[in-house]
This record gives C-alpha cells, sequence and structure tokens, in this order.
C-alpha cells in the first residue's frame, strides 16, 4: 500500500509545532511559580516544596516507558501517536488546573501528600500526551534537513509558549502569596493548551507500521536497552544539562527579583521573562538556519558560551538597588544562548529513533520517545528539588516570605549565586556532551541507508567509512548491530 503524500510546508510545520506550546509554556508556568505558589501561598517549607515535583517525575519513571511501550503495540486508523495524544490533550489540561487548587490545613503532611498526588496525576497526562508527541516526527518525515525545518518550527512555538506562560502569568499573579490567583490564571492556560494541542492532532500524520510485538511487562527492559546506543547516551546529556540549565533560570528569577534585587512590585520580574523570552524568539529564527547549514551541534557549541558569559556577567548587579537595564541585556544575551540550545536539542531528538532501530533491527519510536520524555520532565524535577533544597541550606524562610518580608542579606546573597552558578555548571556539561556527539548530517544519511539495506530495500555494499561511522554513532560493533536481542538490558554485547 501506498502511503499517502503529505504537504510540508509552512502550514503543516505550525500545526505540528502547536503542541509545543504546552510544553515550552506549562513547565515555564510550573518552574516559575509552583514552588513560589506552595511556599509563598500555601506556606510549605521550600525543601517540601521542591520535593512535590521530584516525586511527580519519579512516578515519570515508571509512566513514561510504559506509554512509549504501548504506544509502539498499538494500532490505530488516525496513527497511534496522534490517537494517544488525542487522549493527553484533555488530560493534561484538566491535570494542569487541578495543580493549583488551594488545600489549606493545618496538616503540613496533608498538604504535602495532596500536592504530590496532583502531580502525579499531571505527571501522567503529560505522558499521554508528550511521549507519543516526540515520537511523532520520525513516522512524518524521513528528511533531515525537513526534519530540522519541522524541529526548529516546534521550538519556535516552544519559545511562543514560553514568552505567553513567562510574561502573562506576571501580570495575572500580582500578589504572589494569594492562592486564588494562580488558579484563575492557570485555568485559563489550561484552555490554551487545549486547544493548540488538538490543532496538532487534527494537522499532522503518521506512517502506519505494524505493531511492536511486546509485553507491558518488558517496558522496562526495553527502556533501559535504549541506553546501549552512545548517541542516545551523549543525547542524554545534552538534553538534561540544557533543559536543568534553562529550568534553574526560570525557576529562580522571582526569587532573584523579589528578595535579592527587590524590584517585584516594579514589574522587573516580567520584564526579566520577556527579555529572555522574547529574545529567545529571535534567536529562534536566527539558529534555524544556521543549524541547516552546519550541523545540529553546531548551535550547542555556539549557545552555551554565550549562555555561560552573559550569566557570569550578572554578579556585580546581583543586589538591591541594582540598575534593571545591564541585567536586562544580559538576560537578552541567555535567551540568544538558549535558542541555540534549545534548536539542537528537539532536531536531535528526532534522529535518535533512526539510530535505535540500526541497533535493535525494531522501528519503536515510542520507546525512544519515553525516556526523552522521561529525561524533560526528571530535569524540570531535579531543578525543582534542588532548587527548594538550596534555598533551605541558604536559610530561605517561608514565614517571612509569607509575611511578605525581606529574607536576610547572607540569603539575599545565597539565591544570587544559586541563580548564577547552577546554571553555569550546567552549560558546561552542555558544552562538553555537544562537542562529543556524533552524529552529523553525514552519519545520518549513512544511518539510514544501513537501516535500507538491512531491510533488502538497498542492494549496495557497506563501505569501511561507512561502518566505521555506524560503529561510531552506535558505540556497537557493526557485525552486532540490528540485533533482536539488543532490545534487552540485560544481553551482553
Amino acid at each position: 500500500m501506498t502511503e499517502k503524500k503529505h504537504k510540508t510546508g509552512l502550514a503543516a510545520q505550525m500545526m505540528y509545532g502547536m503542541a509545543e506550546f504546552f510544553n515550552g509554556g506549562a513547565f515555564v508556568i510550573i518552574g516559575s511559580f509552583f514552588t513560589a505558589f506552595l511556599i509563598k501561598a500555601m506556606g510549605m517549607s521550600p525543601a517540601l516544596a521542591g520535593t512535590v515535583p521530584l516525586i511527580g517525575h519519579i512516578w515519570d519513571a515508571v509512566t513514561d516507558p510504559m506509554m512509549g511501550n504501548i504506544t509502539d503495540r498499538t494500532q490505530s486508523r488516525m496513527g497511534p501517536k496522534r490517537f494517544y495524544m488525542l487522549i493527553g490533550a484533555f488530560a493534561t489540561a484538566v491535570t494542569f488546573v487541578t495543580l493549583w487548587i488551594p488545600f489549606s490545613t493545618r496538616s503540613t503532611a496533608a498538604m504535602f501528600i495532596f500536592y504530590v498526588i496532583m502531580y502525579c496525576l499531571f505527571s501522567t497526562g503529560s505522558t499521554i500526551l508528550m511521549v507519543p508527541y516526540n515520537g511523532l516526527l520520525p513516522d512524518m518525515i524521513d528528511d533531515y534537513a525537513v526534519r530540522s525545518k519541522f524541529s526548529n518550527v516546534r521550538m519556535i512555538w516552544s519559545t511562543l509558549g514560553s514568552m505567553v506562560c513567562g510574561v502573562v502569568p506576571t501580570l495575572l499573579i500580582t500578589d504572589p502569596t494569594k492562592a486564588s490567583m494562580y488558579l484563575k490564571c492557570c485555568l485559563i492556560f489550561g484552555v490554551l493548551f487545549l486547544i493548540t494541542c488538538l490543532i496538532t492532532v487534527a494537522g499532522t500524520w503518521e506512517k502506519q507500521h505494524a505493531p511492536v510485538k511486546s509485553r507491558l511487562a518488558d517496558s522496562f527492559d526495553h527502556a533501559g536497552s535504549v541506553f546501549r546506543n552512545r548517541s542516545f547516551r551523549l543525547f542524554i546529556g545534552i538534553y538534561l544539562t540544557g533543559q536543568c540549565g534553562t529550568d534553574f533560570v526560570t525557576g529562580m528569577a522571582v526569587y532573584y527579583v523579589d528578595d535579592v534585587i527587590n524590584g517585584y512590585g516594579n514589574h522587573y520580574f516580567t520584564y526579566l521573562m520577556a527579555a529572555i523570552i522574547l529574545s529567545q524568539l529571535i534567536g529562534m529564527l536566527i539558529w534555524g538556519p544556521v543549524m541547516a547549514k552546519t550541523s545540529k551541534r553546531t548551535t550547542i557549541l555556539i549557545g552555551a558560551p554565550i549562555r555561560i558569559v552573559s550569566t557570569l556577567l550578572l554578579i556585580p548587579f546581583s543586589h538591591e538597588g541594582a540598575s534593571i537595564i545591564p541585567i536586562l541585556v544580559l538576560a537578552c544575551g541567555i535567551g540568544i544562548g538558549n535558542a541555540a540550545t534549545l534548536t539542537s536539542i528537539f532536531a536531535i531528538m528526532a534522529d535518535m529513533a533512526d539510530v535505535d532501530e540500526l541497533v535493535t533491527g525494531v522501528h519503536r519510536p515510542g520507546v525512544v520517545s519515553g525516556m526523552s520524555t522521561f529525561a524533560r520532565k526528571i530535569s524540570s524535577g531535579l531543578s525543582s528539588w534542588l532548587i527548594g533544597v538550596l534555598l533551605s541550606a541558604i536559610g530561605y524562610s517561608e514565614k517571612i516570605a509569607n509575611a511578605g518580608g525581606r529574607q536576610s542579606i547572607v540569603t539575599q546573597h545565597g539565591i544570587a549565586l544559586i541563580f548564577i552558578l547552577m546554571p553555569v555548571i550546567l552549560c558546561i556539561m552542555l558544552f562538553i556532551f555537544g562537542y562529543r556527539f556524533p552524529m552529523t548530517e553525514k552519519e545520518f544519511n549513512v544511518v539510514k541507508r544501513e537501516i535500507s539495506r538491512r531491510k533488502g530495500e538497498d542492494s549496495s555494499e557497506t563501505s569501511y567509512e561507512e561502518k566505521v561511522i555506524c560503529e561510531r554513532v552506535t558505540g556497537i560493533s557493526f557485525d552486532k548491530l540490528w540485533d533482536h536481542a539488543n532490545e534487552w538490558v540485560g544481553r551482553k554485547l
């Protein structure tokens, strides 16, 4: 049966990317406001508040691999990924809103358990949506350059989501100690997330593949086996460090503005988030063509140093009474650097299913995207947890915060150091992983050609150079590629 040809122009790219409005926006709201909601509005301690998202993302270690396996095992007329995205769109919208329900009680334990349950429900909803979405592009597009265009538009939507969700809540949540403001704000965004995700479901397609024959009980073994792939291991390093660095900036920004430079009441937080996100949007338009003409790793090697330098230069301006102008200029540098690294991350993700197929001989984008999605969520959870732990370590008082008071000078200096040094450390690690990443368009084309040979669709002989490339990309001996036994963690190579 011949697959229907689909248009891959700007309209198709826009509809494909719209679901990323949720992924780019929801985690900005959560990263910027959720711990602040728990600490400043609900009176929870920083350590406990930071632990709530972490537990939610530990739960993802169960649901994401299972969802990846379920997606690959499913057959649907509309395509299994789009089918689950349809369900996930509604589940995510509802559970995102329930995160912000005020639950006032004298029992700290009861409050903690309530928000852990709410976060786990939200994580499950986003798993149903994002695991199939992250695995959709490999089943839509085969061409390396066209995939890059779709990924770049997806990241533009991510940045639009970050921009709207980073700025609008600062205008709606005028008093961070009022719980009702958070709920009203996030009810609006829950509706927006639902609409954009449904447009993606309606405007995309996927090639039909025979469902993978595996048991649900095999989900974790299969998920673990993707780490046999050297490129995937380095990609996860890129993903975790790149996203954690960004999450630290958004997660600490409210404390930096409110407690260090004392400018929340002057709308400095709105200005800061707007500067980062608007410059990030402009950066997407710049780095997309650069990536297309060079490689998906090149923009990482450019963007990470920009992020490092711009962040370090904030040090002399990180005190009460500092001028907001140089801070905003440097925030623009951070946004430009973010654009370069984030553009690469999602473009690389689309290619990981092909490398995995060369290793295992099985087309399983769901399993690969399940682990990629888990990496994104665990980066968010770890960031929130670390922020909570570090705030407690520097003496941050939730009682002072809830009363609208000023933290001590020592705590203010500690907040500035966390806001600056943690993203710098993570960006250094990001640069190292990006430098070691082995795939460009040349290597991608070799991988696709070798898959065609293994399927009997290409009768040419594999050259010595191509064998070396396959081994460098996968980290596995050429004679041990395309082996179904590589789907299992326990098999020795």
